[in-house]
């Protein structure tokens, strides 16, 4: 990955901060989309979170855990589960399963009748976390609107250029530099639409958003890699989909 930028000025990416990020076990983050066909499922849903799932997994030892409604669009709920291995996230249904506490209080998400379901569907990613951002990074509690951004890209091989764009040529970095607040960055590994890359950023409000993107946007780093031939949006990136979400009182992110 290092060979399309041999020889270039990336001084972001040689700092302290990122070769000690290189040092951190890089996280997976499963992130759920609940689909509803109408309020009482997203109403037992996310009662269900609440009580029983978020304090389940938090027994397990899972912590930082977002969950987010959509904005605007077909009100959606979106669960984020950072996991410290894959170990984590292919034994937590076994260590829910031996939880009495769980199974009592989520009782009735997880015994809903086929004639009147919990929810429509759920779709799920499992992601990889991005080297340079290899834990998820939550941001204070305070009146917050995040925005998740998916990139998907033409070939895997321009996925992947996309990520080190992310990763040595300091793209996180100058995010951070403009006052965004990033919380995660992760490649689909298993999903819908690959490849593709999934991130989510949190601003105070949408002034504060439009703001920092401002910023990003003229930022003199910015305008140096992204004018390189080889990250141009051209060439690694066929569709960018962005969605406004407010975080749910008891989320954890």
């Amino acid at each position: 990955m290092l060979s399309g930028i041999a020889g270039r000025a990336l001084p972001l990416t040689g700092s302290a901060a990122f070769k000690a990020s290189a040092r951190k076990g890089q996280q997976w983050y499963e992130l759920r989309t609940y689909l509803f066909a109408h309020d009482a499922q997203r109403q037992l849903t996310g009662t269900y979170l609440e009580q029983a799932y978020l304090p389940a997994l938090n027994r397990a030892g899972i912590k930082d855990i977002g969950v987010f409604s959509e904005i605007e669009g077909e009100g959606k709920m979106f669960l984020l589960i950072p996991f410290d291995s894959m170990a984590s996230f292919t034994e937590i249904n076994d260590k829910l399963a031996r939880d009495a506490t769980y199974l009592a209080a989520g009782d009735a998400y997880l015994t809903a009748a086929p004639s009147n379901p919990a929810y429509d569907r759920i779709d799920s990613l499992l992601l990889r976390a991005f080297a340079h951002m290899p834990q998820i990074e939550v941001p204070e509690k305070k009146a917050r609107l995040f925005e998740l951004r998916r990139y998907e890209s033409p070939s895997e091989s321009a996925g992947q250029k996309k990520i080190e764009m992310f990763n040595e040529a300091g793209e996180i970095d100058i995010f951070k530099k403009a006052g965004a607040r990033p919380v995660f960055f992760g490649e689909t590994m298993i999903g819908g639409r690959r490849p593709n890359l999934t991130y989510m950023l949190c601003f105070d409000d949408m002034a504060a958003h439009d703001v920092h993107w401002k910023a990003f946007g003229t930022d003199p780093d910015w305008k140096r890699i992204s004018t390189m031939p080889e990250y141009t949006d051209a060439k690694l990136i066929s569709k960018i989909v962005r969605t406004f979400v407010a975080p749910a009182v008891y989320s954890q992110v």
